[in-house]
């Protein structure tokens, strides 16, 4: 018997050879088929076997490496503490107070809620905001009776994504957990390299690739 192997572009067009397990499997599967039909032709048999029992995809699935930087649907507004904790204070007037002011200008844009973040608030909202709505929240900020002039700068939406990472950390820890970000965080805590370094937001742990058991741990400061 011969076994013919067509080259294309430096590749076999031959499949990947079966293992016992699938060769036995697919045995006992023709066998139960000619058991049913016992007048049909060994051609026939087997076409009726590859349609009932197709072959598995054996292409190699890729590994996603990459994990979701920060959302541009967000302004960061720099403030004192004293306007921060202000602003949170009354974010559900300030947030109806904003889209007010957007419907009035005919911007698509809608605020949805304050968070605290460092050295200041963010506006998280349903889309990219635009120049004119920047101004818009700007001005309403600043008109805000117990802010200075100098205590709201301008709002600015984030500019970078995740690109500082920690490598090498195992994912699973000696307590059969999984790795967290608050894991990461209460590390930093007590090491003197990190004691100047703000986090933007929680670290995000993702592992290597899917049977790994370390992680990369990616976060903005």
């Amino acid at each position: 018997m011969k076994f013919v192997t067509h080259l294309t572009k430096g590749k076999s067009s031959l499949s990947p050879p079966m293992s016992y397990a699938q060769v036995t499997n697919s045995t006992a599967n023709i066998l139960k088929i000619k058991e049913a039909f016992p007048a049909l032709p060994n051609k026939k048999i087997l076409e009726i076997h590859d349609m009932a029992f197709p072959k598995p995809d054996n292409k190699e699935q890729k590994v996603q490496h990459t994990t979701k930087g920060l959302s541009r649907k967000q302004a960061i507004v720099p403030t004192s503490d004293k306007i921060k904790d202000a602003i949170m204070g009354e974010a559900n007037t300030h947030i109806f107070q904003i889209n007010m002011l957007l419907k009035n200008i005919k911007s698509v844009m809608r605020a949805k809620f304050f968070c605290p973040c460092s050295g200041g608030v963010s506006i998280n909202t349903n889309s990219v905001l635009t120049t004119s709505d920047l101004n818009t929240i700007e001005r309403y900020l600043k008109s805000i009776d117990s802010a200075g002039d100098d205590e709201i700068l301008a709002p600015w939406l984030p500019q970078s994504k995740s690109y500082l990472k920690i490598t090498g950390i195992p994912y699973i820890q000696p307590n059969s957990n999984k790795l967290t970000g608050d894991d990461i965080i209460n590390t930093m805590k007590h090491l003197e390299l990190f004691e100047p370094v703000n986090l933007v937001v929680k670290p995000r742990v993702i592992k290597t690739s899917s049977k790994s058991d370390m992680a990369i741990i990616w976060f903005d400061i």
